[in-house]
């Protein structure tokens, strides 16, 4: 996060973008794990994504704005692995909550293109759904890692 940001109103860096994380994660697993036999489990992950989104450190717009789109992508992946291209939205939204360049945007294409292989190789196989989100998930750090050197190789 590029400290020219005003400071924080509340909490430090380092525990807000961790807890943060983990609501994210944590909350999408919990919405692609439900069912309609255990509807509660989609309702509390609903509100965990959700409140992970608002706890991450950064300009209040930028996580205004992802809240939405970001849920209703996680919804989408109910249908199963064929759908977890939809992550390449919440991995965009999270380059703009982390005030990455537009260049390090570039990084969503190889996310894009494991989605696409986990999605042809899993299809509509749901009991694959957690190892589909794993790979994606690995493929989805990887890039975002890369987007953090790519921004810190431009501040040079």
């Amino acid at each position: 996060m590029p400290t020219s940001l005003p400071p924080l109103r509340w909490g430090d860096v380092p525990t807000r973008l961790w807890a943060g994380a983990w609501l994210l994660v944590g909350g999408g697993a919990a919405i692609a794990g439900s069912n309609t036999e255990a509807l509660w489990v989609l309702a509390l992950g609903t509100v965990a994504h959700a409140a992970g989104w608002c706890l991450l450190p950064s300009a209040g717009w930028r996580r205004t704005v992802a809240v939405a789109p970001a849920t209703l992508t996680m919804w989408l992946l109910l249908a199963g692995p064929r759908f977890v291209i939809v992550l390449v939205v919440p991995y965009l939204l999270w380059l703009l909550v982390r005030h990455r360049s537009a260049l390090a945007a570039l990084t969503a294409v190889p996310v894009a293109m494991v989605a696409l292989l986990v999605g042809d190789a899993f299809g509509q196989d749901y009991t694959r759904m957690l190892t589909a989100l794993g790979i994606v998930g690995v493929a989805m750090l990887a890039a975002g890692w890369l987007a953090q050197l790519i921004d810190r190789r431009r501040r040079r």
